[in-house]
């Protein structure tokens, strides 16, 4: 699988299609509102986190299917529809002629970008991604982060924030801020270690020859 080019993509302002009415559809619609994206959910039926979401006018919602109309002026669609390989092809084939980018769940061979899982605390952000090749490990890696990384890691970052803002008034030279900001951090560590399944591992003992490191 290609692994992409790691991006992060400024929707703020910009209009976001959100195909699906599920928890999946949901969850995606959340999240590009809080990137301040301007969200449409495209579908006959919603859930009830998306009624609630329209009924306040946070996401404006088209009761019907998708149509190739609706994609002028659209930066980037997440088609949050299942087991439809045929529609996905077909719109891959459409943002490719159109130029939008485009997500399709569980197909990242119809897609244009990566959805990573993503770990968020305050200005932090961890993406992790498998490439498409587990999505579920990708989801575990982000839950085992997201207890190491608790709130005081956004009131860590914000005080990074505050210093790099007062060095940067207060110091001229700018190999001085560097060292300072540079020691503010020296200390910290990330440390732990990988606990990998045992079906994988009594697997990769009777399989040495898929063992590169033997």
């Amino acid at each position: 699988m290609n692994p992409g080019f790691p991006l992060s993509l400024d929707v703020k302002g910009w209009p976001c299609l959100v195909l699906g009415g599920d928890e999946e559809a949901a969850e995606k619609a959340i999240r590009l509102l809080e990137a301040g994206a301007k969200v449409t959910v495209i579908n006959p039926t919603l859930n009830d986190t998306l009624k609630k979401l329209t009924a306040s006018a946070k996401v404006i919602h088209r009761g019907r299917l998708f149509r190739a109309t609706d994609t002028p002026g659209v930066v980037l669609i997440l088609n949050c529809l299942r087991d439809n390989r045929e529609f996905a092809e077909s719109l891959m084939e459409l943002a490719r002629k159109d130029r939008f980018q485009l997500w399709t769940v569980d197909q990242p061979e119809y897609s244009t970008v990566m959805m990573p899982a993503v770990v968020s605390r305050g200005h932090l952000r961890i993406a992790v991604s498998t490439s498409g090749a587990s999505p579920a490990l990708a989801s575990r890696i982000r839950q085992d982060l997201e207890s190491i990384f608790g709130p005081e890691a956004a009131e860590f970052l914000s005080w990074l924030g505050e210093l790099r803002d007062e060095t940067k008034a207060t110091q001229a030279d700018y190999a001085q801020r560097k060292d300072i900001l540079r020691r503010a951090v020296q200390e910290f560590r990330l440390t732990g270690h990988v606990q990998y399944p045992s079906a994988w591992l009594q697997q990769r003992t009777a399989n040495p020859e898929t063992n590169p490191a033997k």
